[in-house]
């Protein structure tokens, strides 16, 4: 697997701090900083507390996050690279991918960072220093709960170490805290974060002009939209009333998934989400819309430009730093100058749920055929497409590359290079590499520039969008219909996602179960490729339904046949690749053996 190697600026006290005991500074050689040294710089604080932000995701890190998320889930496959360990079957405690350890080692420098920080006299006597050292304090405290979110979503109820770092010599044997009591732990650290935090990262003496130069930074307007991602998933059926998890327990028999469903947690998260759009609002937040003449092409570019152009807009937090180059490489397909890797490939169910032009499913729309090819082109795709591919709704094709599709970045010279080939011979295809081509004939295409080249090197730096308003707008809607179905922001929420994206508002009048069903696909086909996927259906337990499936026989067009464009033979539905079946074990990582023979009194989630 080919990898571009990118080195972060927040990296550089990694090494410094990776043991941030004190008798472990004490004992390093007179050039080495000790950790009394650091607290008494301002520049070192402060690169300790920028070390705090690494861990923070990056959705387009291979690495890092999707080969273990996206790449696991019923979105992408990139089995011809490398084969997760939960795809094959192999998940166990000696294999699992769970970053306990560095999200661990990331909660205690936090917590060591809060109890040394007010000694920095340095920080203090300057211009501001006291108000410097307060929200220094409440970056620190909200990353260390955040950390605590991310362990959560993993493993599920997690263990929650003692907020004063402690010595070698302390007793580190701590059950599981039950979901929750790990949630009310969370959202009260978050809480106490923001009495610290700016509303916003505004320049200095300004309450209105943001601060380029604290891209990232939390302020209370990200701290709020996490906490609506952690009240959603406690309301969710995973965590909310689940009896299947019953024989989920310490070894004291306590409950670590609430057994009773409490309805009014759903409400909870209404609120929280409703708060954190108005925050967003109050602060200059909007969807992104870009204005054309054509109202398909408007929206076309709205949701394919929002990650470049749209960020500012409707980006909540950003991460500045980020692998995108190594992603759009990946995505790009070998007919790009330079030649792309061609490899992330979109499973076909995604791409069966994209809707037609219209709104209407493919399974409703007479329009929707297979065994036809249309004989003149447009802006997505060429003469000779498959009809299947036509007529679809706007972020079909700002997310999805297909065979016949307009090349999505800067193509070779030569014939046919401008048009995407995923049939056999095709200048995509499986017979020109062995193994840069995706096993469903479709590739993700979500985030990748239109003046994106490999040779000569063209990237258009951009951050990634951790949370972006769409999301809260979303988990909003969603908590609200299970708290007061027929509320009309239920609508109003969905809807503007809707007609962003270029399909027609929902009527009125819809009954729950459908609104579930509308909300569900909608966060589907928005937020794909963008690192939900995988939590969405644990937290709704649908990765055995179907249409959600998360294991078995995967389907995709037949990348062993095909030698034009227009050819039947590519364009027929074949099994393109197997996952193990979906257990209940997969619901949560295990944490690692190390870990299970350090602390006596964690249990493993069962299965493992």
């Amino acid at each position: 697997m080919r990898t571009i190697y990118r080195f972060a600026t927040l990296l550089i006290l990694l090494v410094i701090i990776s043991g941030c005991s004190k008798n472990y500074f004490n004992t390093q050689p007179d050039n080495i900083l000790t950790i009394d040294e650091i607290f008494k710089n301002r520049n070192q604080s402060e690169r300790w507390l920028a070390g705090l932000y690494t861990l923070v995701p990056d959705v387009w890190n291979g690495d890092t996050f999707f080969y273990t998320y996206t790449c696991t889930t019923d979105e992408m496959d990139v089995s011809n690279w490398i084969n997760p360990v939960i795809n094959s079957g192999a998940l166990d405690a000696s294999t699992t991918p769970t970053r306990f350890m560095e999200y661990s080692e990331k909660i205690r420098l936090a917590s060591i960072f809060l109890q040394r920080i007010d000694e920095n006299d340095e920080i203090r006597n300057a211009v501001n220093g006291q108000q410097l050292i307060k929200q220094y304090k409440g970056e620190a405290r909200f990353l260390r709960a955040y950390y605590y979110w991310l362990l959560m979503k993993e493993v599920g109820p997690t263990v929650i170490a003692p907020l004063e770092p402690g010595t070698a010599d302390d007793n580190y044997q701590i059950p599981r805290s039950s979901w929750d009591e790990c949630v009310n732990f969370v959202m009260s650290e978050i809480d106490a974060a923001k009495e610290d935090l700016p509303l916003n990262n505004y320049t200095p003496g300004s309450t209105s002009e943001i601060d380029g130069t604290q891209t990232g930074r939390i302020n209370k307007v990200i701290a709020t939209a996490v906490q609506s991602q952690v009240l959603l998933f406690s309301a969710s059926p995973l965590y909310n009333g689940n009896t299947e998890m019953a024989d989920f327990v310490n070894l004291d028999g306590k409950q670590l998934i609430p057994q009773t469903y409490v309805p009014e947690k759903w409400a909870q998260a209404a609120s929280k989400a409703k708060e954190a759009i108005d925050m967003a609002g109050a602060n200059g937040k909007s969807l992104y819309k870009v204005a054309a003449s054509d109202p398909f092409r408007s929206a076309f570019l709205s949701c394919r430009n929002l990650f470049w152009d749209g960020w500012k807009t409707e980006g909540i937090w950003l991460r500045a730093s980020n692998d995108i180059a190594n992603y759009e490489i990946s995505i790009a397909p070998r007919s790009t100058q330079g030649t792309g890797y061609n490899g992330l490939a979109a499973v076909q169910q995604l791409v069966d749920d994209f809707r037609m032009s219209d709104g209407s499913s493919i399974s409703s729309d007479p329009s929707y055929r297979e065994d036809d090819y249309v004989s003149t082109g447009n802006d997505y795709y060429v003469a000779g497409t498959n009809v299947m591919f036509t007529m679809r709704e706007p972020r079909f094709y700002a997310d999805i590359t297909f065979n016949g599709s307009v090349n999505p970045a800067v193509p070779k010279p030569g014939e046919n290079n401008s048009r995407v080939e995923f049939f056999n011979t095709g200048t995509s295809g499986k017979a020109g590499a062995p193994r840069d081509w995706p096993k469903t004939g479709f590739t993700a295409r979500k985030n990748i520039h239109p003046s994106f080249s490999v040779n000569p090197s063209v990237l258009v730096a951009r951050p990634t969008m951790v949370i972006r308003l769409a999301e809260l707008y979303l988990n909003y809607a969603e908590a609200l219909n299970e708290s007061d179905p027929g509320n009309p922001d239920v609508l109003t929420y969905l809807n503007a996602i809707r007609t962003r994206g270029g399909i027609s508002a929902l009527p009125q009048g819809l009954d729950q179960n459908t609104m579930r069903k509308e909300i569900r696909t909608e966060r589907r086909i928005e937020l794909c490729f963008e690192g939900h996927r995988y939590f969405d259906v644990r937290r709704w337990k649908i990765p055995n339904e179907h249409g959600s499936q998360q294991g078995g026989i995967f389907y995709g067009m037949n990348m062993d046949a095909g030698i034009s464009l227009s050819d039947p033979a590519f364009h027929k539905r074949i099994a393109a690749f197997s996952r193990a079946a979906w257990q209940r074990k997969f619901y949560f990582l295990p944490y690692r053996q190390n870990e299970m023979d350090r602390n006596k009194l964690l249990v493993q989630f069962p299965g493992y």
